[in-house]
């Protein structure tokens, strides 16, 4: 599967954005689907994940991104979603999609993904 993420920009806090990734190749629906982010100097860290269909759909949230950020996923549109709501200047990074099929434990794990598409930039402004 290849990935391609869109929807990054410059925000105010407090604003929104919604992030867009568009898989193509083998079949979307295998893989659970993860979104990172790196913000500058720092490691690239879990902010949420959604499972593949035979999980049904499950979804896991860094803590620092609970109640604000929301994950899904279309399997007929091939693409996976983050809305960003209540957004902070904490949350300023690039952020990345990525595809895996390892079990659904290690999800938060970046070295568990095979394939990452390239990032988009979410700037928040204070």
């Amino acid at each position: 599967v290849q990935l391609q993420a869109s929807g990054g920009g410059l925000v105010q806090a407090g604003g929104s954005l919604r992030l867009s990734c568009a898989a193509s190749g083998r079949s979307f629906r295998d893989f659970h689907m993860g979104w990172f982010r790196q913000a500058p100097g720092k490691d690239r860290e879990f902010v949420a994940a959604i499972s593949r269909s035979a999980y049904g759909r499950s979804t896991r949230y860094a803590d620092s991104v609970k109640g604000r950020f929301s994950i899904s996923r279309d399997n007929a549109k091939n693409t996976v979603y983050l809305q960003m709501n209540g957004l902070k200047p904490e949350d300023t990074a690039a952020y990345y999609c990525a595809a895996t099929q390892i079990v659904w434990a290690y999800v938060e794990d970046t070295q568990r993904y095979t394939t990452w598409g390239q990032g988009t930039l979410v700037t928040v402004s204070s």
